[in-house]
């Protein structure tokens, strides 16, 4: 009989009866261990390397008074780095996480960052939710998956008023009260370096972060939109594009122009290797309607001689405010839409994807019910997202709300551990992938 057991927090185990044959436990086809859509370890490795690992082992004596009892030994002795590694990652991070304090090998194995953890199973992203205030930045993390909270603490961030953005596993902070000083980190492992201070004014009116990870390199672009009034002129605003390659460790400031009527905001992301932006109606030139617009700016081309809006893309309806995100590499906005009399009141959410760079196609809106279990929704909102996966949650109240983009499933989260103890206490968060493998 041949047992096998991974579990959190525990050691794998076998009988030691079924490696009385060393020769019959490889060879039988009763002892293939298969893992999901994979190659059996027969097919992966050589007969003679298990032959050579297992042969070592010897069986308990014919005479021994232990026989009729099980007695297990630990499959940590023979099993090689990269198969433990890759059993581990079957896992939930979580669990992952917690398997390191079961012994110094496996700490070193969860710590490592090799390549067996590109190939661990689809992780959701987590959301990290925390409170508004001036006190050092700590909260909790929710895990969709478990549906479970977490007390969490984020490296390098100092102030809830920092901005943030992420894409595969990593984060990257801009300081509020310094718009030059970023950070880029990895939550879960901790790992975290601060960049050279960016380029443009450390104290813009309006700035907004945006950050793209390749995820077989796991190099990475951050980009910071700023933008500043011109001095005593209400009508332009300065706006410059700042860039920032890992592989090359340094900054650019491929584009720069003056918006007449219209100036930036805190809302960007890049997708497919486009710097999408939301920009704002001054109101100075009659542009009310629409009070946003969406501006794209080119990565790999960096055009330095364009206008950002004569390619301006409307968006779909009046909105009180728009939340950009990049889901599988397609762009999806979560918009407030604004009452038709009063555009600045909110009525509802909507859920849009944009299509070809030109068109919008909604997805979904939020039922009534949901929307009415925020309490009182406030005309801005925090929502972010990655893979198929979206999170909504209002600034004053700790609940928090998702939609499967997949499956167009809205579902509460689990009660969250932050409690409100007053009642103009607001809340934040956002979204990031759990993973291992990636080094800021």
């Amino acid at each position: 009989m041949f047992v096998c057991s991974v579990m959190s927090g525990s050691f794998v185990s076998m009988r030691c009866d079924a490696l009385a044959n060393p020769a019959s436990l490889i060879l039988s086809p009763r002892f293939i261990f298969l893992m999901a859509g994979e190659r059996s370890w027969e097919e992966s490795y050589p007969v003679t390397y298990f032959r050579g690992e297992v042969g070592g082992l010897k069986p308990l004596p014919e005479d021994s008074d232990n026989r009729d009892e099980d007695a297990l030994i630990s499959l940590d002795a023979i099993l090689p780095d990269d198969l433990l590694e890759k059993v581990l990652s079957f896992l939930p991070i979580a669990s992952i996480i917690r398997s390191s304090s079961v012994c110094r090998r496996w700490y070193d194995a969860v710590r490592s960052g090799r390549y067996s953890w590109t190939k661990m199973s689809p992780q959701k992203p987590w959301y990290f939710m925390f409170t508004c205030s001036d006190d050092a930045v700590s909260g909790y993390a929710y895990d969709p998956s478990l549906r479970k909270w977490y007390s969490f603490d984020l490296p390098c961030i100092e102030k809830s008023n920092w901005s943030a953005s992420s894409s595969c596993g990593l984060v990257c902070f801009m300081d509020g009260d310094n718009r030059s000083r970023i950070f880029v980190c990895n939550p879960i492992t901790r790992d975290w370096k601060r960049l050279h201070d960016a380029p443009g004014e450390r104290a813009p009116d309006y700035s907004a972060l945006a950050m793209s990870v390749d995820r077989r390199t796991h190099g990475y672009t951050v980009a910071v939109a700023k933008c500043k009034q011109v001095p005593q002129d209400y009508y332009q605003w300065d706006f410059s594009v700042h860039i920032y390659e890992s592989e090359a460790r340094s900054w650019v400031t491929p584009f720069t122009e003056v918006l007449v009527g219209w100036r930036g905001g805190d809302e960007c992301v890049i997708c497919n290797g486009v710097l999408y932006c939301l920009v704002y109606s001054t109101a100075v030139l009659r542009n009310v309607e629409p009070r946003h617009c969406l501006v794209m700016y080119d990565l790999s081309a960096r055009p330095s001689r364009t206008s950002l809006m004569q390619m301006a893309i409307s968006v779909p309806c009046s909105l009180t405010c728009g939340r950009l995100m990049n889901l599988r590499d397609r762009l999806v906005m979560v918009g407030g839409i604004g009452k038709h009399d009063r555009p600045g009141i909110i009525k509802g959410i909507g859920i849009w994807e944009l299509h070809r760079r030109k068109e919008w196609r909604e997805v979904a809106r939020m039922p009534h019910k949901f929307f009415q279990g925020f309490g009182e929704f406030d005309d801005v909102f925090a929502s972010s997202g990655a893979d198929d996966l979206i999170y909504i949650q209002s600034f004053g109240s700790p609940a928090l709300l998702t939609f499967d983009m997949a499956q167009k499933l809205w579902k509460w989260s689990t009660k969250s551990p932050v409690t409100k103890r007053f009642p103009l206490q607001l809340f934040t968060g956002f979204c990031f992938e759990p993973r291992l493998e990636v080094a800021s």
